[in-house]
Order: structure tokens, then sequence, then C-alpha cells
């Protein structure tokens, strides 16, 4: 059987440009790549394949986001004698060939997907700072009413009471709380 993975990392990115031909099952996600362990489609992918199952991947970068996963993705498929495929950079795992170069290949591009992430992440940074040196920046909206739970607080309820009223957690209670601390 022929199964299909497709990642994009936001929501309003499209799924469309990674076209993997015809497949039997097809996995797809809109989520960061970050963590294997964050991708239910990844898992349920992982877990519906079965020996003699082809994977198709566009390309490494939609399948893992640092060397160490994607390493471990790929024996974790070809252990099920599963074999994976990425079609952009025409690479093919399986359990029944040990094809020493293009182990080489998966793991230098494997490096430079995990090295393009951190510079992304770097210039991201270094934007905000920016951005915030000149005001421009807030960062993102308060989801937590901190009124509410000073008005709580002060009227003698408890962390846990505040925190089922509000639908939030004990630690964001606490966090808060510590927070105005802080700055009186």
């Amino acid at each position: 059987m022929k199964i299909g993975y497709k990642r994009v990392s936001t929501l309003d990115q499209n799924l469309a440009r990674q076209d993997l031909g015809e497949v039997d099952k097809l996995f797809e996600e809109k989520v960061s790549g970050k963590s294997s362990t964050d991708r239910p489609a990844l898992n349920a992918m992982i877990e519906f394949a079965r020996e003699g199952d082809e994977v198709l991947v566009y390309s490494i970068d939609r399948l893992a986001r640092d060397q160490r996963d994607l390493q471990q993705i790929i024996q974790e498929l070809n252990e099920k004698q599963v074999t994976v495929r990425f079609l952009s950079e025409r690479l093919t795992f399986s359990s029944d060939q040990d094809d020493a170069f293009a182990r080489l290949q998966l793991q230098m591009m494997g490096a430079f997907a995990e090295f393009e992430r951190n510079i992304i992440r770097k210039r991201q940074a270094e934007g905000i700072a920016k951005a915030k040196s000149r005001g421009v920046y807030k960062g993102r909206q308060a989801s937590i009413d901190a009124n509410a739970i000073k008005q709580r607080v002060a009227e003698g309820q408890g962390a846990t009471a505040i925190a089922k009223q509000l639908g939030i957690s004990r630690a964001s209670v606490y966090r808060i709380l510590k927070t105005e601390r802080a700055e009186v």
C-alpha cells in the first residue's frame, strides 16, 4: 500500500504543493514539525503502516525538523518493514537495502534542515528585539484576565477555585499573582 504524508507548519499554508502522486491512504496535518510527539497525523501514519507498505513524503523537512527525530522515524518505519521515500530528494530507505550514500545524504540534508530552522528562529528573535526597541512589538495579548484573578484573591478565593471559575490552570493563577507581586 502507498501511504502519503503531508505537513505544513501553519493553518494558512497550503498542502497542495506537496504532490505525492497517487496514494492509497493520505495523512495530512497543519502543525509545526519541531516535535514528533505533538503531531497526531504523523503518529497515526506510523501506527497505520504495515509490512510491505511504502510511505511517500514530499521532502525531508516535511517529515522532521531535527536529525534525531528524522533518524528515529525512519528507523521505526524500517523496523516495521516499511519503505520511506522522499520524492524531492529522490531518496529511499528500506530495511532490506542499506545504501550508505543515501544515509549520508539523509544525515546531511537533515542537518541542513535543522540548521535552517535554527537560523530562522535566530532571525525571528533578532527581529522581535529590534521591533521591541522601536516600541512596535508588544508581544501577544494576554489571554488571562489578571484583574479577575486579583479580584477573586481579594475576595478570599483560593487558586484552585479561581482556576476552575476562569477555566485556566492553577499554575497560570500562581504565575499571574507572582508577576503582580514582582511589579509592586
